[in-house]
């Protein structure tokens, strides 16, 4: 793990012959800080990644963390932002700075959105109630889940304003219609449909975790080949004959689906998963509404690539239709990034989740108002002054 090379680079350097005496003494620099105990000690985002870790369960923390094989793809999602520089302009007055933008002609207060996540109470008995009140503090748009472990009403009530919804369309059409429904009925103005991931993937990390976790699972996810146990604590399910369902994203789903899906509702429909230049061309001839690039926090597949080089390409492909993307994203350098490279806004994943999972609501809060205080240094530093200003200028491909 990058954490674990840190650690092993920041001893190697205390304890270097190599220093001179004069700095040998300021040691304690190169240690490995202590956790933090509140959320406002934080300095930046991962400093709740190791609170989260000794918080959750190491079940669900391996869920929480995993990718797929050898977790390439989380690692190439980071490394991603390193092939960028930035392009600062100076002498410009920053002195007001302006984060709101329009997505699909509705006002956000910030282009970084809540990415849908799964099963909030496996890291906080509050789950994504806690995440809709930090959303509602912050002014940030949230996705929900299909396996969200909180309704749809129930988030849409907490966040105080309407929320997407994201769909697992299920390999039984009657209950994906079901629960479309449901979310539009609740007010949701637009559905996602999650499109990368087909059956299932080869959580290696998520594996390792289970064998040490001592705690029954069946007591939480039920047991059994029937679906409907494994899918009790998932409220989008109450209610609903799963008697034929085998699988969340059917390997069946096609472009003929998504014809389908669009004719169950009058919701804005956007893509999550496309990252080639021909699926986003695909996706204009079809009339989806907005693509989010996304490679499911790299637990699709191993492909070493991460969403932000894949974005020009699908920004190319697009045309004028809305792209959005996650993956990986830590920093406000990192959304400022993606903005310059024609994204309509910045969605976060495994952050929030670290914040929920150290402190509940407050820590969600803290992991959002660090990114928003980057985000609006950055479009200082840069000479930026609002969202619309940010650019293809302002990043350039590294050699």
């Amino acid at each position: 793990m990058p954490s674990d090379n840190r650690r092993q680079f920041l001893r190697y350097l205390a304890a270097s012959p190599l220093m001179p005496a004069s700095f040998r003494s300021l040691d304690r620099i190169f240690q490995e800080p202590d956790l933090i105990t509140a959320p406002e000690q934080a300095l930046n985002v991962m400093d709740f990644e190791p609170v989260a870790r000794k918080a959750i369960p190491p079940a669900h923390w391996a869920y929480l963390a995993t990718g797929v094989d050898s977790d390439g793809n989380v690692l190439a999602n980071r490394e991603g932002f390193t092939r960028f520089a930035l392009r600062p302009r100076r002498l410009r007055d920053v002195t007001a700075i302006d984060t709101s933008t329009k997505v699909l002609g509705v006002p956000w207060q910030t282009p970084i959105f809540l990415s849908p996540t799964s099963s909030g109470k496996a890291f906080h008995p509050e789950g994504e109630l806690a995440v809709a009140r930090a959303a509602r503090v912050k002014g940030y748009h949230q996705v929900l889940s299909t396996v969200a472990t909180c309704s749809v009403e129930e988030v849409t009530a907490a966040r105080g304003a309407p929320i997407w919804f994201q769909l697992y369309p299920t390999d039984d059409w009657e209950v994906a219609r079901a629960m479309v429904q449901r979310a539009e009925r609740a007010g949701c103005p637009a559905l996602v449909v999650t499109v990368d991931l087909q059956e299932n993937s080869n959580r290696e990390t998520q594996a390792r975790g289970a064998r040490i976790d001592s705690r029954p699972c069946d007591a939480c996810h039920g047991g059994g080949d029937q679906y409907a146990n494994r899918m009790r604590r998932k409220p989008m399910f109450t209610g609903l004959d799963l008697s034929r369902v085998t699988m969340l994203n059917p390997s069946g789903l096609t472009w003929e689906s998504i014809k389908r899906i669009r004719e169950m509702s009058r919701m804005k429909l956007i893509l999550k998963g496309i990252l080639t230049k021909e699926d986003a061309a695909l996706a204009v001839r079809h009339g989806v509404d907005a693509i989010i690039v996304s490679n499911h926090g790299g637990r699709a597949e191993d492909a070493n690539r991460s969403t932000i080089e894949a974005l020009p390409e699908v920004i190319a492909g697009a045309g004028r239709m809305p792209v959005m993307i996650d993956g990986g994203f830590r920093r406000g350098t990192d959304v400022f990034k993606a903005l310059a490279l024609g994204a309509q806004a910045v969605g976060i994943g495994r952050p929030y989740l670290w914040g929920l999972g150290a402190f509940g609501q407050p820590g969600v809060e803290m992991v959002l108002e660090l990114l928003s205080r980057e985000l609006k240094t950055i479009m200082r530093q840069a000479g930026t002054r609002s969202i619309a200003e940010i650019t293809r200028g302002f990043v350039i491909p590294r050699p």
